[in-house]
């Protein structure tokens, strides 16, 4: 029972430690926007719910940390519903109570009357700090811990897999995917796992000499970081992990600069692949996961971290390094999340501010209100959807299945 109470603890902490830094960066976007184009702020928070303490800054921004900690949020002045888009009418109602209050001055420092392009800016600054934050922390590990490199050489070819069928043979040194040259084993199984059914040109070494082999990769099963069954593209090879076989490559701070931001524009590429290929059909969506999976994913590499062989400080440094690493995942997918054009989101946003720069009056209230709530039940059941999704893949999921089997 101790066991199950620490693992919970050590889950839950992990997970509001990651959703609080990555939520907050994503405010901290849309704030540092808005103070830029003169915007007057009521409140800043961390978390939802009643305040658990704060203070009130020279500005008259109220800081504030809150007792639900899934989220976060910056509340404009003059905000009269979740979309800060009234139509003509409230901003009229809006502007009157402004001028009577506090003069004709104060109208322009109202995020409803700044012009359409610096809302829109606001608006997308939450995405662009996330993807901001990615980039910093990837370039962070890349100059603290360099970035390990096994090569992609394989070790072992699986009797009756695609590499089989390819004729791929032990010893095999991978050099290109498709044309694109491959530099570790990471690589290469990226590159594998969203292709299933699609034939692959690769460039292989075999004693020195160049040989083309195509292989398409079939679906197999993979565990991910929580230690629960995936399926996903495999070619159907293991690699060589001899200690020849692994180095640390080392960068300066601007080689890692381009390389972290690199690393940030493939896991969106690989995010937005997987996304088509389940549009498509091509693709199952039991990968998508939502606050459980993070939860899970979080509490899995605190432990494994914390089970890292050392002195109390290596464990805490490997803690660390291994939550950034996790940060910066999560941080490009709620960046990615945030900007698709689903009312509520800043996508949806920047939707009704398109319109509004064409038409050249804001959407109708009826219609935003209408949007918003087809938004909102398009969320809620994006996220049970998810939900199910990461309980299918908990033990005690697979314990209460085996009940009634």
């Amino acid at each position: 029972m101790l066991d199950f109470a620490t693992g919970t603890a050590v889950t839950l902490l992990s997970f509001v430690f990651v959703i609080t830094v990555v939520v907050t960066i994503h405010e901290l976007g849309h704030y540092w926007a808005a103070r830029a184009c003169r915007v007057k702020i009521d409140a800043f928070s961390i978390g939802f719910g009643p305040r658990i303490f704060g203070w009130t800054d020279k500005r008259g921004v109220e800081w504030k940390v809150s007792w639900i900690p899934l989220g976060g949020y910056v509340r404009f002045a003059g905000d009269s519903n979740a979309a800060s888009l009234p139509d003509g009418e409230e901003l009229e109602e809006l502007r009157q109570d402004i001028i009577a209050v506090e003069g004709p001055a104060a109208v322009r420092d109202y995020f409803q009357f700044k012009p359409v392009w610096q809302r829109a800016f606001i608006t997308i600054a939450g995405p662009a700090a996330n993807f901001i934050l990615t980039i910093a922390v990837f370039t962070a590990l890349l100059l603290m811990v360099g970035l390990p490199v096994l090569k992609p050489r394989v070790g072992e070819v699986i009797p009756g897999s695609a590499a089989a069928a390819a004729g791929f043979q032990p010893g095999d040194l991978v050099r290109t995917v498709d044309g694109k040259p491959v530099e570790g084993f990471d690589d290469l199984k990226r590159y594998v796992i969203l292709r299933t059914g699609d034939p692959i040109v690769f460039g292989v070494e075999r004693a020195g000499r160049p040989v083309t082999l195509t292989a398409t990769p079939t679906r197999g099963e993979d565990v991910d970081v929580t230690g629960a069954k995936v399926q996903v593209g495999s070619l159907g090879v293991r690699p060589r992990q001899t200690a020849a076989d692994w180095s640390i490559r080392r960068f300066n701070p601007i080689e890692a600069a381009g390389r972290g931001t690199t690393m940030t524009f493939e896991v969106l590429g690989l995010s937005l692949r997987y996304i088509s290929r389940v549009v498509t059909g091509r693709e199952s969506a039991e990968q998508l996961g939502g606050p459980v999976g993070i939860a899970r994913a979080a509490g899995a590499v605190t432990q494994q971290a914390a089970d890292f062989e050392g002195s109390v400080w290596l464990k805490a440094a490997n803690v660390g390094l291994n939550l950034l690493q996790l940060i910066a995942v999560i941080s490009v997918g709620i960046g990615f999340l945030n900007l698709l054009p689903i009312p509520v989101l800043d996508g949806g946003h920047l939707l009704f501010y398109g319109y509004e720069a064409v038409a050249r009056r804001p959407l109708d209230a009826r219609i935003q209100a209408a949007g918003f709530q087809v938004g909102l039940a398009l969320l809620l059941g994006l996220m049970l959807f998810v939900t199910w999704n990461d309980l299918k893949k908990t033990p005690l999921f697979h314990s209460i299945g085996g009940l009634f089997s």
